[in-house]
């Protein structure tokens, strides 16, 4: 496949992309971004307001229907050559997730591998609307036609943790199936949570007014962005209070939640330790624990539980920390000072509780906000435990038998991922398939290699799925058409 011609490094991330334009926005502030290890700052950025947000949804109306109705092969062309272009620029893209997310070299590189393989995967589904099925009729001559169609205009709301992924896994697929998006990336990732993606799908030949990008703070168009009559769909990735509050405020929309987790990870009985230990450690500490689907707490089976504790905070400890530039560094900084402040006060409220603090650290770096791994050891009460941390912390829970682990996995308003560890396979899908979660990993944590494919939760972790044939539903809608071939008498 013939490489697209890049161009030079992208500039110019001090405006937004408002119904074509780059510009700056109305709202009268400013908002600095800054890297979270240095300190320094990266942009500064007029925010958008109200205003910005109207014309950003007129034209995605106004431009909307005709890109819907392009050939699906154009609008599969424009997701490949954006793919190409990611590819392209990696590494351009890899400097700023590791100025502006703190993301570690490994940890920027499995984005970007998500962030191409939504991209690709939205080319795919772009023949996926202006179809038909038929429907059964029981009347003579008649011919019923259900046709799939593009949803409209949707609003995307993203968060800071994995910013180019997950805004991209909403606005490719929703692009691609002939939507237009109104996009509003988190105030601490405004670049790589959108202003990136606004360059590439420009270079790949996006027409103009089918994404806006809008930084602003929640305050000002936070509310505005859900409470709008344009868009038929919201998508927001982020907290459950927050998420609750738009499913409050959106009215009668479409609403694709992705909110909170408190992940267990059961380890039972026959577990190989080796492998569980190594899970435990990637789930807990993986981008420095800020992944919404990250383990946030480890269930150990009584009978193996000393031994677990012994390896896991050993291979905790041996953990390197710091500048996530380097290439040996497993763990960078806080995305920011008021995150730091929030685990380490779930830290001292689960100690408070009872909790053993086997391993700790204070923060370091130029910002302080490098937070080393920590280690406790408690109950399923304690603050670390029953909320969700978003840092790198684990807390170790004993739980008397598998039964008992099963009801302290469960025992959470919560419920996006889970995982299990067992030598059965066979036990550990009978387990996986009574925890309640959106997704349950027997033997296998690494779960953000997939996350492309397919992703929900349960209980108070969301709404709806995300990623495979599952978005396809998210991003279109379905109108009833009926045939009647002959003449019909009708009688009133």
């Amino acid at each position: 496949m013939a490489r697209t011609a890049t161009q030079g490094t992208y500039t110019g991330f001090d405006r937004m992309p408002i119904v074509g334009e780059w510009r700056t926005g109305t709202a009268g502030r400013s908002r600095q971004n800054t890297d979270p290890y240095t300190g320094d700052v990266l942009t500064e950025t007029e925010l958008a307001g109200t205003e910005d947000l109207d014309e950003a949804y007129h034209a995605a109306r106004e431009t909307q229907q005709e890109w819907s109705r392009r050939p699906a092969e154009d609008r599969a062309e424009v997701m490949r050559r954006a793919a190409r272009i990611l590819a392209d620029r990696e590494a351009e893209l890899t400097g700023w997730l590791q100025r502006e997310a703190g993301a570690t070299r490994p940890r920027a590189a499995m984005e970007l591998t998500l962030t191409r393989a939504v991209t690709e995967r939205a080319a795919e589904q772009a023949d996926r609307i202006n179809t038909w099925v038929s429907a059964d009729s029981d009347m003579k001559n008649k011919e019923n036609r259900v046709y799939r169609t593009a949803a409209g205009v949707v609003a995307v709301i993203s968060p800071w943790n994995f910013p180019v992924h997950l805004s991209n896994r909403s606005v490719a697929p929703a692009l691609a199936l002939g939507n237009a998006v109104v996009l509003k990336p988190a105030g601490d990732t405004p670049v790589t949570g959108g202003l990136f993606l606004a360059k590439v799908y420009e270079e790949a030949g996006l027409p103009p007014g089918l994404l806006s990008v809008v930084v602003g703070s929640g305050s000002d168009i936070g509310d505005a962005m859900v409470e709008h009559a344009t868009p038929r769909v919201v998508s927001f990735t982020g907290s459950t209070p927050v998420g609750r509050g738009i499913a409050a405020k959106a009215g009668i929309k479409e609403l694709a939640l992705e909110l909170g987790g408190n992940g267990p990870l059961v380890v039972l009985d026959d577990a190989d330790l080796e492998q569980a230990v190594a899970g435990a450690l990637y789930g807990n500490y993986f981008h420095q624990g800020q992944v919404c689907m990250a383990t946030n707490r480890v269930i150990v089976h009584s009978a193996v539980y000393d031994a677990f504790v012994e390896r896991f905070v050993a291979g905790a400890r041996a953990l390197r920390y710091g500048d996530p530039r380097d290439a040996g560094t497993q763990l960078g900084p806080v995305i920011n000072a008021k995150q730091l402040d929030s685990i380490r006060e779930k830290v001292a409220g689960a100690v408070e509780d009872g909790a053993e603090l086997v391993l700790t650290g204070e923060p370091t770096g130029p910002t302080g906000q490098v937070l080393p791994p920590q280690v406790l050891l408690g109950g399923n009460d304690v603050t670390t435990a029953r909320e969700e941390v978003f840092g790198p912390v684990a807390t170790v829970i004993r739980a008397d038998d598998e039964e008992d682990a099963l009801r302290l996995a469960n025992d959470t308003e919560y419920g996006l991922s889970s995982g299990v560890y067992t030598r059965d396979t066979d036990r550990g899908l009978r387990f996986a398939l009574r925890m309640q979660a959106g997704m349950t990993h027997v033997n296998d944590t690494t779960v953000h290699d997939d996350a492309h494919i397919a992703f929900g939760g349960e209980k108070a972790s969301g709404l709806g799925r995300f990623g495979g044939d599952w978005v396809v539903d998210e991003f279109t809608t379905h109108h009833w058409v009926s045939l009647q071939h002959a003449p019909r008498e009708f009688r009133y």
